[in-house]
C-alpha cells in the first residue's frame, strides 16, 4: 500500500500540465469522485488496524500534494502561463526614488556662502534663543531702545534672566569676537525673529546674513568693494550698488545699500536694500 502511494507521489511530482484539458484530466484522475485518492481511501479499510494510522497519513499527504499541484497549475494557466517568479525581470534596472528638491532659501543661502568663501570668509553660527547681553547690550542697544519693546521682540521667560528670540545674527558676531582674536573674516547666516504683523511682504521670522571683518588697515572702501563684489556675483556682472548714509546704533559709519534691478531702469527701483556699517 505504501509503495503504491509513493509511486503516485512520484507521478504527481513529475506531472507537466500544458493546457486546461490536461489540468482537467489530472483533477479527474487524482481528485475526482472515481479517482485514485477515492480508491485509496476505500482500500484503507483492508489495512490492518496497527498500520491504518501510518497509511492514512501518507494518503492525506498525497491528497495535499495533488491539490497543491492542481491549484498551482490552474493559477499559472489563468495568468497566461506565467508564475509570479516568471514575471520578475532581474535584468531590468531598479526603480529610482525621488528625494525631492532643496528649498529656494537653502539654495540662495548656499550660493551666498559660496560667494563669500571665495574671498576668505568663514561661516559662524550661534543660538537662536539669546540672552540680553549678546542680543542687545553688547551691540549698544540701551535699556530704553525701542527694539527692546514687546512689539518688536519675542521675549522668553527663563528664570530671572532676560531671554529672547534673536532679532539679528549680530549676536553671533559678538560671540565670535569674545572667543577669537583678529584678524577675523566671517559671515553669520541664520534665522531671526521680529514681533511684527505677517503680510504678503513680511513675516515674523526671516533669514539674515551678516558679515564681520576685523583686521589692520581696513577701511570703508573695503566694505564697499566687498558688497559690490557680492552683488555682481549674485545678481550679474552688470549689477550696480548705491550706498546712502544712515544711522545704526552699533556701526559707525553706517550706510544703506541699494542694488540695481535688471528688470527695470537701473537704480530707478531698488531690488534689495540692506544696511551696512564698519565696526571700530
Amino acid at each position: 500500500m505504501l509503495e503504491k502511494i509513493n509511486t503516485y507521489q512520484e507521478r504527481i511530482a513529475a506531472t507537466q500540465i500544458a493546457d486546461n484539458n490536461q489540468l482537467e484530466q489530472f483533477k479527474i484522475e487524482f481528485l475526482g469522485s472515481k479517482g485514485i485518492l477515492k480508491d485509496l481511501y476505500g482500500e484503507l479499510k483492508n489495512v490492518p488496524n496497527e498500520n491504518k494510522k501510518e497509511v492514512g497519513q501518507h494518503i492525506n499527504a498525497l491528497r495535499q500534494l495533488a491539490e497543491e499541484t492542481y491549484q498551482i497549475n490552474k493559477e499559472k494557466l489563468e495568468s497566461g502561463g506565467k508564475t509570479n517568479a516568471d514575471e520578475i525581470d532581474f535584468s531590468r534596472p531598479g526603480d529610482s526614488f525621488e528625494i525631492g528638491a532643496r528649498h529656494p532659501l537653502s539654495l540662495v543661502r548656499s550660493e551666498i556662502i559660496d560667494i563669500f568663501s571665495r574671498i576668505g570668509f568663514t561661516v559662524s553660527e550661534g543660538p537662536e534663543i539669546e540672552d540680553d547681553w549678546h542680543n542687545f547690550s553688547a551691540l549698544n542697544f540701551p535699556p530704553e531702545h525701542p527694539a527692546r519693546d514687546m512689539q518688536d521682540t519675542f521675549f522668553i521667560e527663563k528664570g530671572d534672566a532676560e531671554w529672547a528670540l534673536r532679532t539679528h545674527t549680530s549676536s553671533v558676531q559678538v560671540r565670535v569676537m569674545e572667543n577669537q582674536k583678529p584678524p577675523i573674516r566671517t559671515i553669520s547666516p541664520g534665522r531671526v525673529y521680529r514681533n511684527e504683523a505677517i503680510s504678503a511682504r513680511a513675516h515674523c521670522f526671516f533669514h539674515q546674513i551678516e558679515g564681520l571683518y576685523i583686521d589692520k588697515d581696513v577701511s570703508f572702501a573695503d566694505l564697499k568693494q566687498t558688497l559690490l563684489y557680492f552683488a555682481k556675483e549674485l545678481f550679474g556682472e552688470k549689477t550696480k550698488i548705491r550706498m546712502r548714509p544712515s544711522y545704526f546704533p552699533f556701526t559707525e559709519p553706517s550706510a544703506e545699500v541699494d542694488v540695481s534691478c535688471s528688470f527695470v531702469m537701473p537704480m530707478v527701483a531698488t531690488f534689495v536694500s540692506t544696511r551696512a556699517g564698519w565696526k571700530f
